[in-house]
């Protein structure tokens, strides 16, 4: 990975924050909390890659945390890795139904959480590619729908009239030829004059006679 990805480092004990920092800042750029609320408010401002998330904090605990993050669609694509000492498969399960992508009970075993962290991040980067991927397809088939409509409002026989060349259109009213070709395609009008018009007008202008 060669971009440097930003964790969220969640816990209401310092110490378990610094080991966190200590294990991971060499491969990431490390960001911390120190509870539920000061979580929120970083997460507004850095948007990280991946959230390290303690469950039992006194002000928010991480199951409200999580809830909170998952209900915003701003941020819900980021996966949160639970940390914890509340070992119970209650626990995990709740955990998991509110978003958690994983849950990791203290102690931690390191290799095991880098590995963890490696995985879910990656993960998340080829999600993030093929959703981008799907935005630009989708763009570029509005465009491509667009397109096709102007062409086809050209579509079809035109009326014209034979005289002054003005083109009748859907309204029923008459309008220009140069107005309506700026009106109904993207093409941009030059002006200039063609061999019989230029010879007739040059002879209108210098009086000639035949």
């Amino acid at each position: 990975m060669d971009k440097r990805f930003k964790i969220l480092a969640v816990d209401d004990e310092l110490f378990n924050i610094q080991v966190l920092t200590a294990a991971l800042e060499d491969e990431y750029e490390m960001f911390t909390a120190l509870g539920g609320h000061e979580a929120i408010s970083i997460l507004k401002k850095k948007t990280p890659d991946l959230i390290l998330l303690d469950v039992m904090m006194p002000d928010l605990s991480g199951f409200d945390v999580c809830k909170i993050i998952k209900s915003d669609a701003t941020f819900a694509d980021i996966p949160v890795i639970f940390l914890t000492a509340f070992d119970t498969l209650d626990g995990e399960i709740r955990g998991l139904e509110l978003g958690g992508i994983d849950y990791l009970t203290k102690p931690v075993n390191f290799e095991l959480l880098k590995l963890r962290v490696r995985n879910h991040i990656e993960l998340k980067e080829r999600n993030d590619q093929v959703r981008e991927q799907r935005d630009l397809l989708a763009h570029q088939k509005e465009e491509l729908e667009a397109a096709l409509a102007r062409v086809k409002r050209l579509e079809g026989i035109i009326p014209i009239c034979m005289y002054c060349k003005s083109i009748r259109t859907d309204k029923d009213s008459w309008q220009r030829l140069e107005a309506y070709i700026t009106e109904n395609t993207d093409a941009q009008l030059s002006h200039g004059m063609c061999p019989d018009c230029f010879e007739k007008e040059y002879e209108n202008i210098a009086g000639i006679k035949h």
